[in-house]
């Protein structure tokens, strides 16, 4: 436990076999309860990688999405009777080691949901981040900000912490079949914040590796999308 908290870590993999091994390698066994893989339909050896560092695998049968696997990982989650759920990216871009920066407002109450900011950071070291990135991550928190009404500096980065309480609200539907892909994370963040939960950024560390490694399965048009689509549809009202 830490500082009283259950804890469950959550990462969805896809393909991901020599990263997921050191994301379970590197999460901080002492504060975190269980570390929760997603396995979202691999064709390598993620899954056996990720139990061999010591983690528990849930199976999805096949490619469903992130915003699948991250709602199956809450399910278990909530199923598991923890306190707090922390997400962190399956391909080893985020420090598992900054756990406690995001559970740190969680345990001292003044915050439910706790997101991870790289632009918080000073002097951030983003690697070899593509510069298409550095553009669309700045400019999705400016509309973010203006759909939630509430100035954020981050929204797409999926390292993140909230008390599962949320997830029980029934205000909140996770269930909804466009929230199969990157939806998922945004339109999570813009609803704690609709629903009047306390919310907080942190500074966190994001890393890209070289291109040749894989820095991401994100295609440039239909990913961003996915990401867009909640500000679009929560903000005109299509959607709730």
């Amino acid at each position: 436990m830490y500082r009283g908290l259950s804890v469950i870590a959550i990462a969805p993999v896809l393909n991901e076999e020599l990263k997921i091994r050191e994301v379970v390698r590197r999460t901080p066994r002492p504060l975190v309860d269980q570390i929760l893989v997603v396995d979202d339909g691999s064709s390598d050896h993620s899954a056996a990688a990720a139990i061999e560092e010591g983690a528990r695998v849930y199976s999805m049968g096949r490619v469903a999405g992130v915003g699948a696997a991250l709602r199956a990982g809450y399910g278990e989650a909530l199923a598991g009777g923890f306190d707090v759920a922390v997400v962190m990216a399956g391909n080893n871009k985020d420090s598992p080691e900054e756990i406690p920066l995001l559970l740190d407002p969680i345990a001292e109450g003044s915050a439910d949901f706790v997101q991870g900011s790289r632009y918080a950071k000073q002097n951030p070291d983003f690697g070899h981040m593509p510069f298409y990135r550095r553009i669309a991550t700045r400019l999705h928190p400016l509309l973010f900000s203006l759909v939630a009404r509430r100035w954020v500096s981050e929204s797409t980065n999926g390292f993140r912490a909230v008390r599962l309480c949320v997830l029980e609200d029934p205000r909140l539907d996770l269930h909804q079949d466009w929230l199969d892909e990157y939806e998922l994370e945004p339109y999570l963040y813009i609803r704690a914040i609709r629903l009047g939960y306390r919310t907080a950024e942190v500074p966190v560390t994001k890393v890209y590796p070289p291109r040749s490694l894989g820095q991401t399965k994100m295609k440039p048009i239909s990913g961003w999308w996915s990401m867009l689509r909640p500000l679009v549809y929560l903000g005109l009202g299509i959607r709730k």
